[in-house]
């Protein structure tokens, strides 16, 4: 019998790519999240591949005890129940950095349009005011310090992106680069309160966990300039979402770009969508036509490294020996 490979999705699109990429020499079952079929499927599967870490627990290894990998598709893996995983011997993997472009050119999307107020200006043609009775207060990202908060994969892209709008690059990590490192990919570290009022833009690109948890709150937000923005397509709690509610409706910084929120989908009445210096777009910046097959891509590539008796790639810091 060939080895199983579950693949959960509620999506006919995604379920169409998986079949089209999967392998050969394995059982694939495209079955949705806890549905009965996943619940059968799962009995004998070896491979475990999806959005799925909100249902990494103890419950899936009891249902699932011949696991031999769990696959993300998705970067973040904050819901799952990472001591379960470590009890059962089970390594949990990321994407592999499949999303890292989407990630990062979205960043740089929310900072343009922000400064740009993109969505005031169409809201004004639009309504046919042309101009309006004023011209808004536009900027350009040329000459801006932007501050990346976590240099991984994401980070890095980001870092890129910028520097070819000639903006100057600070960082901060708790993995720093070498001297040479950070020469060449042009970016010099600081620590989180200097980067926080040195910079003109910051940027999150933080996994979400313990330590980062409401990373950005009142306190940070204070050190910063009035005339800065800040940008999150990272998780919804790395920022404290009231905090930053108070310091935008304040003036205690000029702006934000979110793809992500505290509730995801947020309620329909969260403050932040009644601020004009806010542009919101529904954690969307990773999921492009390029970046979906390059999960696949990445995952099955994974799974077929682990038949072969190969350690597998991308397993998350908490899992790594």
């Amino acid at each position: 019998m060939d080895p199983r490979i579950v693949f959960v999705t509620d999506f006919p699109v995604a379920a169409d790519r998986a079949r089209e990429m999967a392998p050969s020499g394995f059982e694939l079952a495209v079955v949705p999240a806890r549905s009965a079929e996943y619940v059968e499927a799962m009995k004998d599967a070896e491979y475990l591949v999806g959005f799925v870490d909100g249902l990494v627990d103890d419950e899936l290894f009891a249902a699932g005890p011949n696991l031999k990998l769990i696959q993300l598709l998705s970067a973040g893996y904050d819901k799952a129940d990472i001591n379960a995983a470590r009890k059962a011997g089970v390594p949990i993997c990321n994407n592999g950095g499949a999303n890292s472009v989407a990630v990062s050119e979205h960043a740089l999307l929310l900072m343009l349009a922000v400064s740009r107020q993109l969505v005031y200006q169409h809201r004004t043609v639009t309504a046919g005011n042309w101009r309006g009775n004023s011209t808004p207060e536009l900027h350009e990202l040329r000459n801006r310090t932007l501050g990346i908060i976590g240099l991984g994969t994401i980070g890095k892209k980001t870092a890129r992106l910028a520097t070819a709008f000639g903006m100057e690059i600070l960082y901060y990590d708790i993995a720093r680069l070498t001297e040479d490192q950070e020469d060449s990919l042009g970016v010099r570290f600081r620590l989180l309160r200097e980067l926080l009022r040195e910079s003109d833009v910051v940027t999150l690109h933080t996994p979400l966990n313990a330590s980062t948890r409401h990373l950005i709150g009142s306190e940070e937000l204070a050190l910063m300039k009035e005339t800065a923005i800040i940008v999150n397509t990272a998780r919804g709690p790395v920022i404290d979402e009231t905090a930053l509610y108070e310091a935008l409706s304040s003036g205690k910084i000029a702006a934000a770009g979110l793809d992500v929120f505290d509730q995801e989908p947020p309620e329909q009445d969260n403050p932040l969508f009644g601020l004009d210096n806010v542009i919101l777009t529904a954690h969307m910046a990773g999921p492009t036509y390029e970046s979906n097959k390059a999960r696949v891509r990445n995952a099955f590539d994974n799974v077929q490294r682990v038949a072969r008796g190969s350690a597998p790639l991308w397993v998350i810091p908490e899992l790594e020996d």
